[in-house]
């Protein structure tokens, strides 16, 4: 028995030994990864914009990245892009700027927002060379703005025009004698359509066939004024599918050139005055932003709070809307005294309208108090557009997407289906006759129908009254520009929805204006979590992620997301919802 215990007590000793010493270890190799050791940049740097990369709109640092894949911080957020290009204009160590454009991970609007940046850093005189070896027509919106724009000699680019793909699910639903109780209100709201229709209805054609006509103008219109062409020259070349090589598109004067990398390298060498054989100090994003002063530290503060995501009840999480979440800190920025405005940046499809009225009234309740300014990002629609009708001053890009005031509600009915391909039934007592009221295992009733549309109706009014008392415009005139339609950012200027047309530094310097803050610094929220907290929220979400992209791919990953807004779609809460995910390409 003596030596069992010699035994048990010394295995103990090693066991907190070397617990001990792994904390030791895990925590430097932590701190390894978050030294805030400034990269050196040296003389002569290029610096390096890549397309493919997804600026999101508000940088999280991702500690799963650094420990799993060796990645040392995400990559900078939309907006520390633009200001780094902005700081990097007067940079003497900074010469020029080489942005990859095959493609752009980008939204439309997203886009925009890089484009003036990388035009306003070509006023301060620095060279700009963008190349693509097969470029899309986002990373050509972006490149094109470059004094030199080159492709691959076997690459080429993209000049096919926008087109939209809607997925519809009738027939399937039909085939499985699954039944979906749709209501909702507004004749362009089509968010349902692929449950209730084999095809588009004919007010939503009218309306896609306008935004989309109106997003591809804006294509146009930008390549136009670079490339030194009229617009219809362009659409010309689109319509009769001219561009098919690289050759096609040098003879028609899209690109200015089409080189091989180690010819563009050379073209960065001669521009940079080096030698041959010396080697370009090419300038990383993420190393960029961590070795510059280009944040402010001084001044009154400006809130800018970033509402991304689908809107929830609740506190949701890093990528949704969490009306709990948002009452609280929108709540606490009001009563700060040192927050002199607000800045609230939107980027929402939509979601619950319960929760959208939540947040709705908390941006009612501090514009009482302090200036509050909406800059919308890609989208801004629904749901998104009813978390900003009442600010202030509402901003947009002329690419946002955004309007679409309307309200659905969807439950299914799968009663048949379980009994007649299952074999399954159901069966049950109630106290009241509408105490089941939502279940899928029965078909509503008449009354019940009544009821869901009674209650989206009025949804609908409220969400109309909201958008009129916002906007100071006749209910009667809302209800017309309303029904559910969707409208882009320049159709939203000119419609009353939006104020101007600008960017998120835009809707800063308006917002610092409102305040009376000559000298100003801005404050992000929701604030970063601490490294602990951000490791235990990420890890699940980022290596689940991950492991879904790398087998099945990005464009499945995002039809499961897809699939599980549906799910999210069909619980029988009032939506004010987009009724797709616009993408770029």
């Amino acid at each position: 028995m003596k030596g069992f215990f010699k035994i048990f007590f010394a295995t103990l000793l090693a066991l907190l030994v070397f617990c001990v010493i792994g904390f030791f270890l895990f925590f430097g190799f932590v701190a390894s990864l978050t030294t805030t050791e400034k990269p050196r940049i040296g003389r002569n740097g290029v610096l390096v914009l890549d397309l493919s990369k997804h600026f999101k709109e508000q940088a999280q640092d991702n500690p799963v990245n650094a420990l799993v894949n060796g990645v040392e911080n995400d990559i900078p957020s939309l907006y520390d892009m633009v200001r780094l290009l902005n700081h990097a204009k007067s940079d003497s160590a900074i010469k020029g700027l080489y942005i990859l454009c095959g493609s752009n991970a980008n939204g439309l609007a997203a886009s925009e927002e890089l484009r003036k940046a990388v035009l306003d850093f070509k006023s301060g005189r620095k060279f700009v060379i963008a190349y693509g070896e097969a470029i899309s027509q986002g990373g050509y919106y972006v490149g094109n703005v470059a004094d030199k724009i080159y492709c691959h000699p076997q690459g080429g680019v993209d000049w096919s025009g926008y087109a939209v793909d809607l997925l519809f699910l009738k027939g399937t639903l039909d085939k499985l004698e699954i039944q979906p109780e749709i209501f909702y209100a507004g004749k362009f709201k089509s968010a349902t359509e692929p449950f209730r229709e084999t095809k588009m209805t004919e007010p939503n054609r009218v309306q896609t066939t306008a935004w989309l006509g109106n997003l591809y103008e804006h294509f146009l219109e930008a390549a136009a004024a670079t490339r030194h062409m009229d617009t219809s020259v362009l659409r010309s070349l689109a319509v009769k599918g001219s561009i098919q090589t690289a050759h096609d598109a040098l003879a028609n004067n899209l690109v200015d050139g089409l080189k091989y990398d180690d010819e563009v390298k050379d073209e960065l060498i001669s521009r940079l005055k080096l030698r041959r054989d010396d080697r370009i100090n090419f300038v990383n994003i993420n190393d960029y932003s961590r070795s510059g002063s280009w944040r402010k530290f001084s001044g009154d503060r400006i809130a800018v709070v970033y509402a991304n995501g689908d809107i929830v009840s609740g506190s949701g999480d890093n990528e949704q809307v969490g009306s709990d979440a948002f009452r609280i800190l929108l709540r606490k920025l009001r009563q700060d005294d040192d927050i002199k405005a607000i800045v609230f940046r939107v980027n929402s499809p939509g979601g619950s309208s319960l929760a959208s009225d939540v947040i709705w009234r908390e941006i009612a309740l501090t514009r009482k108090e302090k200036p509050v300014v909406v800059s919308m990002g890609d989208v801004a629609a629904s749901g998104g557009y009813y978390i900003s009708c009442g600010a202030d001053s509402v901003f947009a890009d002329a690419n946002t997407i955004t309007g679409s005031i309307g309200v659905f509600s969807m439950l299914v009915n799968v009663q048949s289906f379980f009994k007649n391909k299952l074999g399954m039934t159901f069966d049950g007592v109630k106290t009241a006759p509408y105490a089941d009221m939502g279940t899928s295992s029965r078909p509503l009733t008449e009354p019940e129908r009544r009821f869901l549309q009674a209650a989206v109706d009025s949804i609908y009014f409220t969400f109309k009254s909201r958008v009129a008392t916002g906007r100071k415009k006749d209910p009667a005139y809302i209800d017309s520009i309303a029904q559910g339609r969707v409208w882009t950012g320049s159709h939203g200027l000119g419609l009353g929805l939006v104020d101007r047309i600008g960017t998120l530094q835009d809707a800063v310097e308006c917002a610092a204006r409102m305040a009376r803050a000559k000298d100003y610094r801005v404050r992000e929220y929701p604030e970063k979590k601490n490294f602990l907290e951000q490791l235990m929220n990420n890890y699940k979400k980022s290596v689940g992620e991950q492991t879904l992209a790398k087998e099945i791919g990005a464009d499945q990953l995002l039809l499961i997301k897809q699939i599980k807004q549906v799910k999210q779609m069909a619980a029988g809460e009032p939506q004010a919802r987009m009724p797709f995910m616009l993408q770029s390409h």
